[in-house]
């Protein structure tokens, strides 16, 4: 079994998930990919990190069902060891418009994904980190997003109800574990430039269109995202507790 850290990326067969293992992967991190339904995506990225001369392994699983987390986690201590670092980053958007158009069923699996998964990987991950599970510690990160504070009015008013409900599990974990050698932050990504708007509703110009009001007037990229994930997940941020970091372009 591999030596070096251990992160799994939730989500991460493109956008910012994608990013995240490529990154973690090129600074000494052995990788887990978890994807859905995008296996050749996901096999590729992590293609690129074995031909970089990394460590890296892709593992389909469905985050809301409770024996896929188990699956997924089970197949990590396996395949690569203990876990050190959880990115919570697999999300989806549900349909778009405003809630008077929303059915029960769209609403729950917005809900079991976004924030039953994002408890479920994180669960799993405590049981493997926490000190009085044998663990040494580690990191988590969630990916939450500026619609948790924005509201989705309009467009994904459930998306962004189950990205408030991260933001305050983030800080709710973080203290109910940092004695445990365990740090829970989150990052709130704005506007980035990925295919994920478009994909889910067709709206190929809406980045292009909000983020000309937006104070740096441009786009993020997953990159961006990626460096401050890293960062809190990284022994440079020993302090950090607690945290939701903003990559929003001041937006």
């Amino acid at each position: 079994m591999s030596a070096k850290k251990i992160l799994l990326v939730t989500g991460a067969a493109r956008g910012i998930g994608a990013m995240t293992a490529l990154l973690a992967g090129a600074r000494g991190y052995a990788v887990c990919i978890n994807y859905l339904n995008e296996e050749g995506r996901a096999e590729t990225v992590a293609r690129r990190i074995e031909d970089a001369g990394g460590q890296a392994i892709a593992i389909q699983a469905d985050i809301s069902v409770e024996a896929d987390v188990l699956r997924l986690f089970e197949t990590v201590d396996g395949r690569l060891g203990r876990l050190s670092v959880l990115v919570n980053n697999a999300g989806v958007l549900g349909p778009y418009g405003p809630l008077d158009e929303l059915d029960a069923v769209s609403m729950a699996h917005v809900v079991g994904v976004n924030l039953i998964g994002t408890m479920l990987c994180s669960r799993e991950a405590v049981r493997r980190m926490a000190q009085r599970h044998g663990g040494s510690g580690g990191a988590i990160v969630n990916v939450s997003s500026v619609a948790a504070r924005l509201g989705g009015a309009h467009e994904w008013p459930a998306y962004a109800a189950s990205k408030g409900a991260i933001d305050t599990f983030t800080v709710g974990l973080a203290r109910e574990v940092a004695a445990e050698g365990i740090r829970v932050n989150a990052v709130s990504p704005g506007l980035i430039r990925t295919r994920r708007h478009a994909a889910a509703a067709g709206l190929e110009d809406r980045l292009q269109r909000l983020s000309a009001a937006a104070p740096t007037g441009r786009t993020g990229t997953p990159e961006e995202v990626a460096e401050a994930i890293l960062w809190l997940a990284s022994d440079i941020s020993p302090f950090t507790v607690g945290a939701n970091i903003a990559v929003a372009g001041g937006r």
